[in-house]
């Protein structure tokens, strides 16, 4: 019960905290339109695209750790969206989050990854329904499968903007 109360604790920090995150990207400040601008200043062209596709797998990935369903799949999108953060976003700018460095996005995405090795408790769907998303292999599909997906979508669609100098 410890376990299953501590994961249900993990689950209601990560989820809803990624949840607000894709929500402020749709319906935040500038829109969707803000965050394809942004997007667009940090190289990830087409920003509308990528404004989508970020806030979109931001709130399923966020509903889904919340639920405790697909825990794996859904623990890989948050280490997926965590290595693009911390490669465009945050780069350069050292470790600490209050320098601007990666420290924050780090830290969920290690905690993204701890969370599918445990597995989501016994106060999950995937518990409820005897659904085997969790695990060793689970948590390398994560840790791997997440960042091997954010360098694909780097490579393929990252074109930073050059300095005029």
């Amino acid at each position: 019960m410890d376990l299953d109360l501590g994961m249900l604790v993990v689950r209601l920090a990560l989820g809803p905290m990624l949840v607000a995150h894709g929500a402020n990207k749709v319906w935040g400040g500038g829109g969707l339109a803000g965050t394809a601008g942004w997007f667009e200043s940090l190289g990830l062209r087409p920003g509308r695209l990528h404004a989508r596709l970020a806030a979109f797998t931001e709130l399923g990935a966020g509903v889904l750790v919340t639920l405790g369903l697909l825990t794996g799949p859904a623990c890989a999108a948050f280490v997926g969206l965590m290595t693009v953060a911390a490669l465009t976003d945050h780069r350069g700018k050292g470790y600490f989050v209050f320098k601007g460095g990666a420290e924050y996005v780090v830290l969920v995405a290690l905690v993204a990854v701890g969370l599918a090795l445990v597995g989501p408790g016994a106060w999950s769907l995937d518990g409820a329904l005897g659904l085997p998303f969790s695990g060793l292999v689970w948590g390398v599909v994560a840790a791997v499968g997440g960042v091997l997906a954010a360098l694909a979508l780097l490579a393929v669609f990252r074109r930073p903007v050059q300095d005029a100098a």
